[in-house]
């Protein structure tokens, strides 16, 4: 949710760069599986896998409840059918499921302001060093959700805005933000219990904020996850653009991994910077075999993507192409069955993607440095398509 707004993750260059909101289009061209570049190329079984998760969630909505703003992706009782055929196929055999997605929902360009191509980024679920109690070494905590903190689902009060949320806490009767970022460091929620654990570099934690989740590695050995569990209601401010604006670094050159050599190189000004963003946000543990996405979901490495859920509706098969840097250098085509499960507070637009790529160093290497252009497809059921 993702991650600075998600419910896993936020997200990495998607926060770096991201632009400001304008208005914009959706549009959907109903396409075919033969327009589909490498549609037969690739593994479609570990997307049923993925599906498989986001159909458990659907199933249990109420058949009226619409999916996606405006039923975009039509109503709960439209995906029955195709979550209960989707059971029975064996998810290993790749033609088979190939052959699932092919009978059970049509493929749609979409378009954004009549432009099919934007921005697809990634990320990826970090490991930190920490500790259940401070010390020297241990000093940058990390927090839960504070017991007056407030969210509010904007779509629960006008259907133009689904997809929008705000955090804060109500003072006098308003609902206000939070601390920002600079006053929480400076203590502004000590001594009422938050702290979960405490880590050892306020860089690493920084980081796991913009990702949304992590697992934290104690003393002993022993890994905890930590999920998103809200945010403190300021917008994100995007520390790339910052050190861009200041001359730190060249648009081009702008990474997770150039960010990250900038902070390292300039400890003095680097709790300033971070500063900067005033977006904080609150964890949970989260006893489970993977993260957590914005659908409620574990989420799927490499198979999982987060959307603007103002345009796009989660839980639907998404086909991707793009391209994702090589782990050892280079770029590569990325033609790829996704499904959307995940959301991020700078992942703005209807053409536009956060790619989740797991964890361990590899997926860091890739997630850091991903900012292709691409185009997407979203799948709908064939029943929910004849009305498109």
């Amino acid at each position: 949710m993702c991650l600075a707004i998600s419910a896993f993750g936020s997200l990495i260059l998607a926060f770096w760069l991201a632009p400001a909101p304008v208005e914009q289009r959706l549009g959907l061209s109903k396409s075919g599986y033969g327009q589909l570049e490498g549609w037969k190329l690739d593994f479609q079984g570990r997307a049923l896998t993925a599906l498989r998760r986001s159909c458990a969630v659907m199933e249990r909505l109420p058949e009226t409840r619409s999916i996606g703003p405006d039923a975009i992706g039509g109503h709960a009782r439209d995906w029955k059918e195709a979550c209960a055929a989707s059971e029975s196929i064996n998810d290993q055999d790749h033609a088979d499921s190939r052959a699932f997605f092919e009978a059970w929902f049509q493929p749609f360009l979409v378009t954004y302001n009549g432009d099919e191509r934007g921005l697809f980024t990634g990320y990826y679920e970090p490991t930190l060093r920490g500790s259940l109690t401070p010390d020297t070494q241990y000093k940058t905590p990390l927090l839960a959700s504070p017991a007056d903190l407030v969210h509010v689902r904007l779509g629960d009060f006008r259907d133009r805005w689904a997809g929008d949320r705000i955090f804060g806490r109500v003072i006098g009767g308003r609902l206000r933000p939070y601390a920002s970022r600079a006053e929480i460091a400076s203590g502004a929620l000590d001594g009422i219990g938050l702290e979960i654990m405490w880590v050892d570099d306020p860089i690493d934690a920084f980081f796991m904020h913009v990702q949304g989740s992590g697992r934290i590695v104690l003393p002993d050995g022993v890994s905890t996850r930590l999920g998103y569990d809200g945010q403190n209601g300021h917008p994100y401010t995007s520390i790339g653009r910052e050190l861009i604006n200041d001359g730190a670094l060249t648009p081009d050159a702008v990474s997770m991994q150039s960010i990250r050599a900038w902070l390292e190189m300039h400890p003095s000004q680097a709790s300033d910077m971070l500063n900067r963003n005033a977006s904080y946000i609150f964890f949970r543990i989260v006893d489970q075999d993977g993260p957590i996405g914005a659908q409620n979901v574990i989420l799927t490495p490499r198979r999982s993507l987060a959307v603007d859920n103002r345009f796009i509706p989660l839980g639907v098969p998404m086909w991707v192409e793009t391209k994702a840097p090589a782990v050892k250098g280079g770029d590569e085509v990325l033609r790829r069955l996704m499904i959307t499960q995940d959301t991020g507070g700078a992942i703005q637009g209807a053409v536009r993607g956060d790619v989740f790529w797991g964890a361990g160093p590899d997926a860091a290497e890739v997630a850091g440095r991903m900012k292709h252009e691409g185009r997407y497809y979203l799948l709908l059921p064939r029943g929910r398509a004849e009305n498109e």
